[in-house]
């Protein structure tokens, strides 16, 4: 069973992003650290050191245009040598002025071309740096009954993605997010899954679903959401952090371990344990230090799988067919009250890597490092 699993889990890979490198924080404060990189250049450093103390976090996720550069390629030849690649890239139609009643939902044609071509632009810096994912999160909506026009706002969301679905190239794809609510408090545009399916289904195979794990009203049985989408072939990848009250994007698994465990069962159960869902990160560390944060955080996410890993299938279908509750109760809490962490440290060994990556990359000395080294300029943070 152990050898089994560890095949497995050597599988599995997990995508960090920019911007968790950069300084972030709330709608209050944002709280600036020493040694934050100052360009994607930077932030592609640190995430390489992700990689190197857990093995299973090779992929980058940019940001436009907070990850903008001169040159794409460029910035993907200096990921290939720290040892990772470029991974998704993700749009931004909500942080310019002109953006206040929406971008590709505006009632005004020319703020609906102008997010458009951003988004077009994203497919470009794709065939630029290799990537096959474009990420689309829109925070269109309205704040008042009778702002404008629900259904049309439909239409306009829908012309804007089929345009971006027909310039995708072979082997891209575009998956679409939803938020319940923020910055729009009345309606938001893409607020469900549900909406966000609907409009992938009629795209096609190539648009397909994202669930932000924070994105959801209390209560939300977001693995429901998660066998659904597998059952349909539209779950194309997760946002993955942890949330109390709302979109709070603390690190995945701090809230609701068992809830991340159940997520990863119908992930292993649905058959989207592979390549075609993505596992991401979206984080903001506001207060704890960023590298070892997202360290943390993969760790988090490699011991909800490894238990998903554990549950007994025969078992439990068994005691499913049988009609026995507790049985099948037990059986699940069975694999989640198992501590993993010695088989994960086993497994790292075996890798060629240290069985405890906060402590490696604690003595590595590359937080020193940077502290040192990153005097002055600007630092990263949302908006850089």
């Amino acid at each position: 069973m152990g050898t089994d699993i560890k095949a497995a889990l050597r599988r599995q890979r997990i995508e960090t992003p920019s911007w968790a490198y950069g300084n972030s924080g709330t709608r209050f404060k944002v709280f600036a650290q020493k040694g934050v990189p100052r360009d994607p250049y930077e932030k592609i450093a640190d995430a390489a050191q992700v990689h190197l103390h857990t093995g299973v976090a090779p992929t980058v996720a940019l940001h436009i245009p907070w990850d903008t550069v001169d040159d794409y390629a460029d910035l993907a030849r200096h990921a290939r040598d720290h040892g990772v690649a470029i991974g998704a890239i993700n749009s931004n139609v909500f942080q310019d002025d002109g953006y206040m009643l929406g971008s590709v939902t505006n009632p005004d044609p020319a703020v609906r071309r102008k997010a458009l071509g951003h988004l077009l632009e994203c497919v470009d810096i794709m065939d630029q740096t290799g990537s096959g994912t474009l990420k689309l999160w829109f925070s269109d909506g309205t704040n008042y009954p009778g702002q404008d026009d629900v259904r049309a706002r439909q239409d306009r969301l829908a012309e804007a993605l089929q345009a971006v679905y027909d310039r995708l190239g072979e082997g891209q794809r575009f998956l679409l997010e939803y938020k319940l609510f923020e910055p729009a408090f009345y309606m938001t545009d893409v607020p469900d899954w549900g909406t966000a399916y609907a409009h992938c289904v009629k795209l096609g195979p190539k648009a397909q679903v994202v669930v932000d794990t924070g994105h959801h009203a209390p209560g939300t049985n977001i693995e429901f959401i998660v066998a659904f989408l597998l059952r349909e072939g539209k779950l194309g990848g997760f946002d993955f952090n942890s949330r109390f009250y709302a979109d709070d994007d603390l690190m995945v698994g701090a809230a609701d371990p068992f809830q991340l465990f159940r997520i990863m069962y119908e992930v292993v159960r649905g058959g989207g344990y592979g390549d075609h869902v993505a596992f991401m990160l979206d984080q903001c560390h506001n207060i704890e230090p960023k590298i070892p944060g997202q360290i943390r955080s993969v760790m988090n996410v490699q011991e909800a799988t490894a238990k998903a890993l554990l549950v007994d299938g025969d078992a439990l279908a068994a005691a499913q067919a049988a009609g026995d509750v507790l049985a099948a109760n037990a059986v699940f809490m069975d694999a989640y009250d198992t501590d993993v962490r010695p088989l994960l440290a086993e497994l790292r060994e075996e890798t060629g890597l240290d069985p405890d990556p906060m402590g490696a990359y604690r003595r590595s000395g590359y937080a020193e490092k940077i502290v040192a080294g990153r005097v002055g300029g600007t630092q990263a943070g949302w908006g850089a």
